[in-house]
């Protein structure tokens, strides 16, 4: 029997920092909810939005999967391993925080807010070695299909992350579906929306609903109106 589980946009946690509004599907910091913790390997999605020249000072993370997907602005990362770098709409970032690493995200505009999404996904193994990887995309190869962004395989398309999962982005427009087949037996897939209008498994959804979907081969996400849309596949039980 197919499950299905819907979270409302305004039903997720708000952090509001005035330097920093989050909006929290799964329980976060001071946002707990014991009937949110996560969607089987998928544990956090925050909604960020970031006041110009403000950001995350130096902080650890360590044993997690992190994805950064910018949606407004520019966002400036810099991590203990070296790294620096300035990621975009179109961009895709990825640590493996493993054993342990610091980082900090700063937007990178005087002018404007910097809006991302920051995803965390449970690692299917421990202790690795720290890693950082992103990529750019071309936005316009997401536009009536679903262009990958993340696998298991180094090899594939894609950033790639310690997790039998795949994410996806498609914008699609009004009138037409996207056909997604389940690539792991026993994963489930979450889709966030960010912008327009779907229809998924008869269920409508609104700009910044989550849908999460599991027990099932194959989907399909009708376009009620244009929409711009994230999906997650990941295990279920991990």
């Amino acid at each position: 029997m197919t499950n299905t589980i819907i979270h409302k946009s305004e039903s997720r946690g708000l952090a509001d920092h005035g330097w920093l509004k989050s909006r929290h599907t799964f329980s976060f910091a001071n946002y707990y909810n014991p009937d949110r913790m996560h969607f089987g390997a998928l544990r956090v999605l925050n909604d960020d939005a970031v006041e110009a020249g403000q950001g995350f000072g130096k902080h650890p993370h360590d044993n997690m999967e992190i994805i950064s997907i910018p949606i407004e602005g520019a966002l400036e990362h810099k991590d203990s391993m070296g790294n620096t770098a300035v990621i975009k709409k179109g961009d895709i970032q990825v640590m493996s925080a493993g054993t342990g690493i610091f980082h900090s995200e700063y937007n990178k505009n005087r002018d404007c807010e910097v809006k991302f999404l920051q995803i965390w996904v449970i690692p299917n193994k421990n202790n690795v070695t720290p890693r950082y990887d992103q990529i750019s995309l071309k936005i316009e190869d997401r536009h009536n299909k679903l262009q990958q962004i993340l696998s298991p395989d180094p090899q594939d398309a894609g950033v790639w992350i310690h997790q039998n999962a795949w994410f996806h982005l498609g914008n699609y427009d009004k009138g037409l579906s996207a056909d997604y087949k389940i690539k792991e037996k026993g994963n489930g897939v979450y889709l966030f929306l960010l912008s327009g209008e779907v229809r998924v498994n008869n269920q409508e959804l609104k700009a910044r609903d989550g849908f999460g979907i599991w027990d099932i081969e194959n989907l399909s996400v009708m376009a009620v109106a244009d929409a711009e849309f994230l999906l997650m596949e990941v295990p279920m039980n991990y």
